[in-house]
């Protein structure tokens, strides 16, 4: 059931609307975005809705089974809000959203809320790109509880975790850039592998404040990533790196000196075992 004020229902019902969609986007990093299908931009509750960048949502079906109701909205890439970079980079991702509508000709009836929910996989194309909206029914299609592992299902450095992600964290300057995936900084001294599964977040350079997990390190200090940073990787730029951690209990003890936290199950007998008959 939606609630809107008397004002704004009596508008719905005349014959003349002068209605309008607005879509209200938080990202990860607090940075709200507005905008909206009017012909101008507006101001809503002190948020500004852009009108320049338009869009095109899909039908917004609700249903009372308790069905996830997503939906898709596509827009075009507009260089002075969403980039292609910010979009690869992940920094739209479970951005959350609020889709409403108002008479934008007298913004004091209030709005009616149509849907809130966060960005789920976003596809991007040569101009454009097409962004799913999941529904709060979503969480419910999660596996909910914990469940048995070989390996720990805590994420270093959390709270179940309970290992100090700071002592196990550099900061760097690239010494020699092979392309936008791999690169080198000979001031590392970390043996083989130590942060693969890592995060490194960029400090300075083209792809400051991106992130990205590490797929594989060496002792020479190669580093390559899991996925093409949006932009080029030179020399000089600077980044913070976290070890990283493969979820095993040998890992658990040696490396991080933290087997009273870990978190799996190794010894539990699998299915193998089970249909083994021994």
């Amino acid at each position: 059931m939606k609630t809107i004020s008397a004002a704004l229902k009596a508008h719905f019902e005349g014959e003349v609307l002068t209605v309008c969609t607005l879509w209200k986007i938080t990202r990860k990093d607090a940075t709200v975005f507005g905008f909206t299908d009017c012909s101008h931009d507006l101001t809503y509750l002190t948020v500004p809705y852009l009108a320049a960048t338009g869009h095109i949502p899909s039908n917004i079906k609700t249903t009372s089974n308790l069905s996830v109701d997503n939906l898709e909205v596509q827009a075009v890439l507009d260089s002075s809000t969403i980039t292609e970079a910010d979009l690869e980079a992940g920094l739209w991702d479970f951005a959350q959203v609020e889709i409403m509508r108002v008479n934008y000709l007298d913004l004091t009836m209030g709005h009616m809320m149509l849907r809130s929910g966060t960005i789920g996989n976003v596809k991007t194309g040569r101009n454009n790109f097409i962004a799913e909206l999941r529904g709060k029914m979503q969480p419910l299609q999660q596996t909910i509880g914990r469940v048995y592992t070989p390996g720990c299902n805590a994420d270093l450095g959390d709270a179940r975790c309970g290992v100090t992600l700071a002592s196990f964290t550099v900061t760097g300057t690239v010494t020699t850039a092979t392309n936008q995936r791999q690169f080198t900084d000979t001031a590392r001294i970390e043996a083989n592998g130590y942060f693969d599964g890592g995060l490194i977040t960029w400090t300075g350079g083209s792809n400051d404040t991106y992130e990205m997990e590490v797929k594989t390190s060496t002792a020479a200090g190669v580093m390559t990533l899991q996925q093409f940073m949006p932009n080029a990787i030179q020399m000089g730029d600077t980044y913070s790196m976290s070890a990283g951690c493969d979820k095993l209990r040998a890992t658990c003890r040696t490396k991080f000196n933290n087997i009273i936290n870990f978190r799996g199950f190794p010894d539990v007998p699998g299915t193998d075992k089970m249909v083994s008959g021994g």
